[in-house]
Parts: C-alpha cells; sequence; structure tokens
C-alpha cells in the first residue's frame, strides 16, 4: 500500500485549494480512505472520510459546507476540495487507509487507520 498527497501550497483566507493523494496496492473497496491535518502543538485531526462501495463520507465539525472528499472514477486517487479556507486551516494534511475489511467502516478515528502518507503542507495566511 503507498499513499503520496500532493497540492499542499500557501494561500490566502478564503481561497480553494484541492489536495489529490495517489493510491496504489490496494483496492479502494475493502478500505476506509481518510484525510487528517496536524498543526503544530496540535493533535492529529479527522478532517473527512469515505467509503467507496457505498460512497457514504463524514467530516469534521470544523471543516463540514467547506470541504469535500471524493475519488475518481478509477479508484486510484483521493481528493479533498477545501473553500473558504481559513488560518486555522494551517497544518500538514495525511492522507490514510483502513483496511483491508469485508465491509469498510466509515471513521475519522485515526488510530483505525493502518496506512498513511508522508504529509503535505497547507499554509493559509490571513
Amino acid at each position: 500500500v503507498q499513499l503520496v498527497e500532493s497540492g499542499g501550497v500557501l494561500v490566502q483566507t478564503g481561497g480553494s485549494l484541492r489536495l489529490s493523494c495517489a493510491a496504489s496496492g490496494f483496492a479502494f473497496d475493502d478500505y476506509a480512505l481518510g484525510w487528517f491535518r496536524q498543526a503544530p502543538g496540535k493533535e492529529r485531526e479527522g478532517v473527512a472520510c469515505i467509503t467507496t462501495d457505498d460512497g457514504k463520507t463524514d467530516y469534521g465539525d470544523s471543516v463540514k459546507g467547506r470541504f469535500t472528499i471524493s475519488t475518481d472514477n478509477a479508484k486510484t486517487t483521493v481528493y479533498l476540495q477545501m473553500n473558504d479556507l481559513r488560518p486555522d486551516d494551517t497544518a500538514v494534511y495525511y492522507c490514510a487507509a483502513a483496511g483491508p475489511s469485508l465491509v469498510a467502516v466509515l471513521t475519522l478515528a485515526s488510530y483505525e487507520y493502518n496506512y498513511w502518507g508522508q504529509g503535505t503542507q497547507v499554509t493559509v495566511s490571513s
């Protein structure tokens, strides 16, 4: 299993950004896929997750209505569309996969995820 994030840049408050996570070595339908973030001095936070076998998604309270998680039709890339960005969205963003399991479980609990990417830095300037 390999996860490689990209797309993190410096953006102004109110701007938009799309992060990508190129995934390989596993079948999406057997895993939950998630985006997490960690700011300096803070705990890792669950941002968004998706289970592709049923199309369900879930979001952290701080990003609901602003962020959208999705996958491509080939189920090789996970995206995180981020709109109306704020300075407190500044963090390293990580892509993660939880599984395999017969039924992928939708969860934002980081301890459930056993595969992680290296992270990409998102900085939102005020």
